[in-house]
């Protein structure tokens, strides 16, 4: 199938690469003249693992191609996928302004039917207001459908190869056909196609982020109580996951979530509510957490020290939001740096691919470095924060970090490491709702 792509951002570039695996012809379309120069080149310009391979390799066989050309990338297309930014607004809405300027632009070049695909991620009823647009600009037919991605940053590839389901809204028989037919091939193991209307495909992407979110905050919320009262949250963890109807997964709690999909989709789906009169408390809940568990770590560092951290020099382990990804889009760190150093503190911080990006928003100073290389992140040290699970990080040489930090303490956002084997090292050790 003729498949084209408009937007060739995280979740743009993996559908595109993804349907060019199954033997589709996929053109992906971008403004950005500078992108698309580098993915002709081969430079995949976000890290994700696995997708630079897939890229080469369909682009070598003919059946991936980019374009900075609307008119080259949809001329031929039978499905048109939308693949756009819809950031923040400052009420906290999804801004659609780039969805409904490419959607006007496509309506007036097409010349023959089309399937159009939201497959970013779009408030309830974007895709009657697509619609809407198509119509008021052309007489050609137009199918619009929700498709809404699941795509784990870190797990991307994997995650479109294999998906857990595909949601398809649509109730037009023939857009759904066709989209089934495209799906097919990444199904074949039984993972189900759930076919309803628009409406309920789109909140069901907002529904899927916004209830991980809360999982999220409500671990730290636990592990909170569990500082206080002296109770392990890795014990409450396994209690309460063993539970079928629960589970294991998000229970793990930290210093809060950032990225690119739950901040804004939490807000989205909140500013949703309000516009229908409706007041979503747990969600602000949500938020009003998340904003709290990304001071906690500080706080717990200030605690140690008795308030004054004034000339102490930290070591900084992970930047990215999460690992396996290069995003510090909302990421903890940021935060953590910023109050250390308001503190006059000096951090030196280390990542294994998110420095380039962090040092566009925290430039390098007098009182911020970093270090490609974690171990290199201890020279002269005071002590060390964890701030995102890599798994580099997860079994360093404990000697050599008790040897390098003159204080001789870890502060651990992530609970990646064992008090125990922390005190039989000589580290104080401060997990969050570790005893």
């Amino acid at each position: 199938m003729n498949v084209a792509i408009i937007g060739t951002g995280y979740v743009g570039l993996v559908t595109g690469a993804g349907f060019a695996e199954t033997g589709n012809n996929v053109i992906c379309m971008d403004i950005v003249q500078e992108k698309i120069d580098a993915l002709k080149n081969g430079m995949i310009p976000i890290y994700e693992p696995g997708l630079e391979e897939i890229v080469r390799f369909n682009m070598q066989e003919g059946r991936l191609v980019f374009t900075t050309d609307m008119k080259e990338a949809i001329a031929d297309a039978k499905v048109i996928f939308l693949a756009l930014p819809t950031p923040q607004g400052a009420d906290g809405a999804a801004d659609l302004s780039r969805v409904m300027s490419v959607a006007k632009q496509m309506a007036q070049i097409i010349t023959e039917p089309k399937v159009i695909v939201n497959k970013s991620t779009v408030p309830v009823g974007t895709a009657a207001k697509v619609k809407a647009i198509f119509e008021a600009e052309t007489k050609i037919k137009v199918e619009v459908v929700s498709n809404p991605e699941f795509l784990k940053e870190g797990a991307a590839v994997q995650d479109f190869l294999k998906p857990d389901r595909i949601v398809i809204g649509s109730s037009v028989p023939e857009a759904i056909d066709v989209m089934q037919e495209l799906y097919e091939p990444f199904v074949r193991t039984g993972n189900p196609i759930y076919i309803m209307d628009e409406k309920s495909a789109e909140l069901t992407k907002y529904a899927a982020n916004a209830m991980l979110a809360l999982r999220i905050s409500f671990m730290n919320e636990i592990a909170n109580i569990c500082d206080r009262v002296g109770a392990d949250v890795d014990n409450v963890r396994k209690g309460i996951g063993s539970d079928g109807r629960i589970g294991q997964q998000f229970l793990f709690p930290g210093v809060g979530f950032g990225g690119s999909c739950f901040p804004k989709d939490v807000s989205a789906i909140i500013k949703t509510a309000e516009e229908n009169q409706y007041d979503f408390k747990t969600l602000k809940a949500v938020q009003e957490v998340n904003a709290k568990q990304k001071k906690i770590l500080v706080e717990k560092i200030l605690a140690h020290y008795n308030g004054n951290i004034k000339g102490k020099t930290f070591a900084l382990w992970g930047l990215s939001f999460k690992p396996k990804t290069d995003d510090i889009r909302d990421a903890p760190s940021i935060e953590v740096i910023k109050a250390l150093l308001e503190h006059g503190a000096k951090v030196q911080a280390s990542d294994p691919v998110a420095i380039p990006l962090m040092m566009k928003v925290l430039e390098e100073s007098g009182s911020l470095q970093y270090r490609r290389k974690n171990m290199k992140a201890l020279d002269g040290a005071d002590a060390l924060i964890i701030v995102t699970e890599w798994n580099e990080f997860r079994n360093p040489d404990f000697n050599l970090v008790a040897k390098s930090l003159k204080d001789k303490v870890v502060f651990d956002g992530r609970n990646i490491y064992d008090p125990e084997k922390m005190k039989e090292h000589g580290l104080a050790y401060y997990g969050i709702g570790r005893r």
